[in-house]
């Protein structure tokens, strides 16, 4: 009988440990599904502007897939929501993806949208950015003149309209078009009003993205060792503040360094790099733009 009540007893304790296993297992997987409840609801609840800015970081970083797989998504939800601000913007960051293929068709196809939302909703803004989005597609192709026509009519509408950092941004573009066109003195012109709007518009004085196009302009008016000083110097800020130049910016900047890679002796690009190591982009400005 004790031998009975023995084994009755440690049966007991073995259905006990299994039960209390069984409880420990089913809320383990409990808060493993909680977890990852938790986790797929916080990718929901992401804004679609934080959408696309996450877009437009992944486009400068050569992600076009996942960056248009977002503008996408958000330009589904304006639709669905019949929000005319996020169907725009992500139409803009769609034809911004174009310009790395050279997509002209998806950029007439875009800009026809964004005519479309511009006169449904009366709001100028989307045919300044059409406008802008074409003027880059055009310069990054070679077209000039096309692209200068665009620049135009943005810097009109942004100018029109108050949009102070496309009017401003479009300055430094549109100096590219004139340096490749010959006009140098419009080019400098462009890109001390770049310089001025900057500062006006929030006391900056030392915006690294400028210089691309001081380079290039030195670089077409032949003065290499200036543009290799320019280049380097442009390379090392964007790599201490972790900026990513855009297509059609980053192409004239490469033919800068292809081009002094070229013409200069290797002795004097290391002295110039060397010597360029604490330059400021205000002593670059002083020292080239007339």
């Amino acid at each position: 009988m004790f031998l009975t009540f023995k084994n009755k007893m440690t049966k007991g304790k073995y259905l006990i440990l299994a039960i209390t296993t069984l409880l420990m297992v089913s809320c383990g997987l409990q808060d493993e599904k909680s977890i990852k409840n938790k986790a797929e609801k916080k990718v929901v609840e992401k804004k679609p502007q934080d959408m696309l800015r996450e877009a437009y970081q992944l486009f400068k970083e050569g992600d076009d897939t996942e960056s248009i797989h977002l503008a996408n998504k958000v330009l589904q939800i304006g639709r669905d929501s019949k929000n005319d601000t996020l169907i725009g913007n992500a139409l803009t960051s769609l034809c911004r993806n174009a310009q790395r293929s050279l997509d002209t068709i998806k950029l007439a196809e875009l800009s026809a949208e964004l005519m479309d939302l511009a006169a449904s909703s009366g709001n100028q803004k989307w045919l300044m950015y059409r406008a802008h989005m074409n003027a880059e597609m055009w310069r990054l192709i070679g077209n000039m003149d096309r692209a200068e026509d665009f620049y135009n009519e943005s810097m009109r509408i942004s100018y029109e309209t108050g949009a102070t950092g496309m009017y401003t941004i479009d300055h430094f573009n549109k100096s590219f078009v004139s340096t490749a066109k010959g006009d140098f003195t419009t080019a400098n012109t462009l890109i001390k009003k770049y310089y001025q709007l900057r500062k006006e518009e929030n006391n900056e004085t030392e915006d690294a993205y400028g210089l691309i196009a001081l380079a290039y302009l030195l670089e077409q008016q032949e003065n290499y060792e200036g543009a290799h000083e320019v280049a380097v110097v442009t390379r090392r800020l964007f790599k201490a503040q972790n900026i990513f130049p855009e297509p059609p910016d980053e192409k004239p900047l490469i033919a800068v360094e292809l081009k002094v890679q070229e013409v200069l002796p290797p002795a004097t690009l290391t002295a110039i790099s060397e010597n360029a190591t604490s330059a400021s982009v205000s002593a670059l400005l002083e020292k080239y733009l007339k």
